[in-house]
């Protein structure tokens, strides 16, 4: 093959047919199989309802929600407890609505010094931020706050690319109304009551699902992040990781 049209095969933004002696090495990015990894959840029965059984590496994964979406983020402790064991890389919190409260990460076991805080100044810089961190091979996980605002297609399928260049966790806080729109997004799932997700859409795997998170396996006397408030009208922790 001509080592130029070899080079844009591999791009990861070219669409790539599933003939087999047309398909190069790696999997498409248009192709159901394209996460290479998967992480555990840290919840049996979200592990079960889930293809792969865990969160899809090297994805982005839509979390819609009602709230500001730091309520839902009970859902990734338990993975960024793991990666933080794992690794010494970044854990990313781009526009998070509340400063994450330290103390409550550090008692599930995961180090603040690898917390990195971005505070954008604009829509625009959300979008850049959001992606250099998945582009990024410093970062494990990135947590972005996209918020009520509507974004175009283009700009959804230009962050589900980056992620697509890193085996990490990627996860995007959107608005639930946005659940009516279509997004590129490999998984999308909606907080819908107190410790009960939806999986909206899962690529390759089953949909509509509601899964109900069991309470035995929180880790016992450990405060659980279900706990903090759902909007800015209420107390909300003030303590900020330390970030290196």
């Amino acid at each position: 093959m001509n080592s130029v049209l070899e080079q844009v095969m591999r791009r990861q933004d070219t669409w790539v047919g599933r003939a087999e002696h047309f398909a190069p090495a790696r999997a498409a990015a248009n192709s159901d199989s394209h996460g290479r990894e998967h992480l555990s959840t840290g919840y049996s029965t979200l592990d079960a309802a889930l293809r792969g059984q865990g969160w899809p590496l090297g994805n982005s994964i839509e979390l819609l929600s009602d709230a500001s979406g730091m309520g839902a983020m009970g859902l990734f402790l338990p993975a960024m407890a793991s990666l933080s064991a794992q690794q010494r890389q970044w854990l990313v919190f781009i526009a998070p609505p509340f400063v994450p409260y330290a103390p409550l990460l550090e008692a599930r076991g995961i180090d603040t010094r690898q917390v990195l805080l971005v505070h954008p100044r604009s829509r625009e810089d959300l979008l850049w931020s959001t992606e250099q961190a998945l582009r990024s091979s410093t970062c494990s996980a990135v947590f972005s706050w996209l918020g009520s605002t509507d974004y175009r297609y283009s700009e959804l399928r230009k962050l589900q690319l980056a992620a697509t260049s890193r085996n990490s966790l990627s996860v995007l806080f959107r608005a639930a109304h946005t659940g009516q729109q279509h997004a590129p997004a490999a998984l999308r799932l909606q907080m819908t009551a107190y410790r009960q997700v939806q999986l909206l859409k899962q690529r390759g795997g089953k949909q509509g699902l509601t899964v109900e998170l069991p309470v035995a396996e929180d880790i016992p006397g450990q405060p659980q992040l279900w706990e903090l408030p759902a909007s800015p009208a209420g107390t909300a922790p003030v303590a900020a990781p330390a970030a290196r």
